[in-house]
């Protein structure tokens, strides 16, 4: 029998109580509104014509770097050049929820070379990839030309064996966040099968934690040398879609963001080990009546943040950090894509919220809102996910 959250982690964690921790939906406070003295904000579009940007990020040049989840990388150059970036997307695989999605620059990105490597602009990429007739979700490791021209796979894939669904591409994840140790974060989605979340075998409904040289499961991670069979490289479980992964400044602390069935979008504080307490095996099917969390798994860690009853349809999260922000500096702010807008979150020191709102210049206006990012220069860059060709890329200041 496959290793379960029940049974590796009773008797570990603290069972988090979900009302606690509860903000939105129709069970909830009303959210707040911006916190007395807030800038006024500044938005400008940066690049528009896109189709379903996933993610963006930044050089420490100031070139800008984005994704398209049917495929394609386009570089804005510090003097507002468009490049498109000439990339090997042949065995992409895209369908419904899947296709290019998360994207991270190295942290050493635009150093100097590795001794080892080489190596000085290296990027990753998570996407679906098709292997002949099957279809799995992969990280793959690039190096970018000095030019932005062109883009070459360097460790393809850096890690495999993410599982998709074939059929309709549903929840594939797939997020990717370094923390503050250097290791690289990958959120990924459970495909939309019941037994996903909580089987320890597969990779499917978790949050890995590799070495970005290797791919490997880093020695320290929970489940290594548990003798099993749970991977080595998962960080935590019991998830259902993991559309953010957003790191807090000097804390350590690295949050998810994910989708919710119909109640129930959550923010989470992850641990190691920690089980989020998905569990939608309803012997055979998949079974979307359970509860988000369900507080009956021994262990189940509550959220920080949850919907409640309906849902907003929450996709990336960043924090804001700089003096230029003002009153808004350390909130964790959260793409919203069903009622759309910026979903704002003020969190005390150990990651408890303290209250809530939306952002008023971003509510309403360019509908749904995938990856908020901060830039290395202070912005906040918000990718839009409307489909059609009409999506842009978004730059916020505070004014």
């Amino acid at each position: 029998m496959p290793p379960t959250a029940r049974a590796s982690a009773a008797g570990v964690l603290m069972l988090a109580l979900l009302a606690a921790c509860t903000g939105g939906g129709d069970d909830a406070p009303a959210a707040a509104r911006p916190p007395e003295g807030a800038p006024a904000l500044e938005v400008t579009v940066v690049l528009d014509g896109l189709d379903h940007p996933w993610d963006v990020a930044q050089a420490p040049d100031g070139t800008l770097l984005v994704d398209e989840r049917a495929g394609g990388l386009t570089a804005v150059l510090p003097d507002g050049t468009v490049r498109e970036v000439a990339a090997d997307f042949g065995d992409l695989f895209a369908e419904g929820e899947t296709g290019l999605m998360g994207l991270a620059l190295d942290p050493a990105f635009g150093r100097a070379p590795d001794p080892a490597s080489g190596e000085s602009r290296r990027f990753y990429t998570c996407q679906g990839a098709r292997d002949g007739t099957a279809a799995g979700i992969e990280v793959v490791a690039w190096t970018m030309a000095e030019d932005w021209s062109t883009a070459t796979r360097v460790a393809d894939p850096l890690i495999g064996g993410i599982p998709a669904n074939e059929r309709s591409g549903r929840h594939g994840g797939c997020r990717l966040a370094f923390a503050a140790d250097g290791a690289l974060l990958v959120g990924t989605g459970d495909n939309a099968v019941g037994t996903n979340p909580q089987d320890l075998t597969t990779l499917a409904g978790k949050v890995l934690r590799a070495d970005p040289a290797t791919g490997a499961a880093l020695p320290d991670n929970p489940f290594v040398g548990s003798g099993d069979g749970a991977q080595d490289l998962i960080w935590t479980f019991g998830h259902r879609n993991v559309q953010g992964l957003a790191l807090r400044p000097g804390s350590g602390q690295v949050f998810s963001v994910e989708h919710g069935p119909d109640r129930d979008d959550e923010v989470n504080l992850l641990r190691p080990g920690a089980n989020y307490g998905w569990d939608p095996d309803g012997g055979g099917s998949y079974d979307e009546t359970v509860p988000m969390t369900d507080p009956d798994l021994p262990g189940a860690v509550g959220a920080v943040w949850s919907s409640g009853r309906p849902t907003i349809a929450t996709s990336g999260g960043t924090f804001l950090t700089g003096g230029r922000w003002g009153a808004y500096e350390g909130l964790l702010v959260v793409g919203v894509q069903k009622d759309t807008g910026l979903l704002a979150l003020r969190l005390d020191a150990d990651g408890v919220l303290v209250d809530q709102f939306r952002v008023p210049e971003l509510e309403d206006v360019h509908g749904r809102l995938r990856s908020p990012r901060l830039g290395t220069d202070g912005a906040l860059y918000v990718t839009t996910d409307n489909g059609g060709g009409d999506d842009v890329l978004l730059r916020v200041t505070a004014a």
